[in-house]
C-alpha cells in the first residue's frame, strides 16, 4: 500500500500503488476541495468587510511650517537661524543664575508671613519703633485724657498688635469749614497733640496741684502754710 496525495484537497489516501482511485474516493476528494474553497472565499469576504468598517479617516495636517533642513542633492543643509528664537538666543549667550529651590521656598514663606493676606488688605507686620510704642502706651491710658469720655477698661500690660499700619485721615472737601483742623494745630504724633492741649487748658497741672494739696493736708507742709497765713494776717493788723 502507498500514500496517494490529492492536489485539490491536500489529504493523503492510502491505496495500492498500481491501483487507481475509485469513483467514491474521487467524489469525496472533490467535495472536500470545494468546501475548502468556499471557506477561503468566506474568510476573504469577512476580512474585506472588517477593513471597510475599521478604516481610519485621512487626517489633514494643514499648512506645515517650512522645515529648517533642506536637501541639495545628496547634501542636507541646516538653517541654524531657525533653531532658536531671538529670546532663547539671548539667554544662551549670557550667564544664568540657578537658585536653590529650598531657599526660594523659604523666602516665599517669609514673604507670606510678613502680611495678613489679601483677606485683611495685606496689613504688614508691626514695626515697633520707639515713637509707635509711646503712641500705643498713650492710647492705653486715653481714659485720663478726657474725663467726659469713658472707654472700656483694659487689663494687663500693653501688648503691641502683631500686624498694624499707621495712616493719616484725609478730610473731604465738604469738611473744610465744619471739621477742618488748622495747620498750626496739626501735630505729627499723639504725644505732641496731648502736650499742645495741656499747654492750652492746664488741666494736668491743675489736677496735680489738687492731688498735692490733698496729700499734704494735715502734715508739716500744711502747718507751715497755716503759720505763714497767720503771720501775714498779724502783720496786716
Amino acid at each position: 500500500m502507498a500514500a496517494v496525495t490529492s492536489r485539490l484537497s491536500g489529504r493523503q489516501t492510502c491505496a495500492p500503488e498500481n491501483e487507481d482511485l475509485s469513483d467514491e474516493q474521487m467524489q469525496e476528494l472533490l467535495e472536500q476541495a470545494a468546501a475548502r474553497l468556499r471557506t477561503q472565499a468566506t474568510s476573504a469576504q469577512i476580512t474585506r468587510q472588517e477593513e471597510q468598517v475599521f478604516r481610519f479617516p485621512r487626517l489633514d495636517a494643514g499648512a506645515l511650517p517650512k522645515s529648517y533642513v533642506r536637501s541639495d542633492g545628496h547634501v542636507a543643509h541646516l538653517d541654524s537661524a531657525r533653531l532658536l528664537t531671538e529670546k532663547d538666543r539671548k539667554l544662551s549667550s549670557q550667564a544664568r543664575k540657578v537658585e536653590d529651590p529650598i531657599t526660594v521656598k523659604k523666602a516665599v514663606l517669609e514673604k507670606k508671613k510678613a502680611t495678613t493676606g489679601s483677606d485683611w488688605f495685606d496689613l504688614p507686620r508691626t514695626d515697633l519703633t520707639p515713637g509707635l510704642k509711646r503712641d500705643l502706651q498713650l492710647l492705653k491710658m486715653r481714659n485720663v485724657l478726657d474725663p467726659h469720655r469713658h472707654y472700656k477698661k483694659e487689663s494687663g500690660k500693653m501688648k503691641a498688635p502683631e500686624f498694624s499700619q499707621v495712616g493719616t485721615i484725609l478730610q473731604g472737601p465738604t469738611e473744610y469749614f465744619s471739621a477742618r483742623i488748622q495747620n498750626r494745630d496739626r501735630k505729627k504724633t499723639f504725644i505732641e497733640e496731648v502736650l499742645s492741649g495741656e499747654a492750652e487748658t492746664g488741666r494736668f497741672k491743675k489736677k496735680y496741684g489738687e492731688i498735692q494739696n490733698t496729700k499734704t493736708s494735715g502734715k508739716k507742709a500744711f502747718y507751715k502754710a497755716l503759720k505763714a497765713k497767720r503771720a501775714g494776717g498779724i502783720k496786716k493788723r
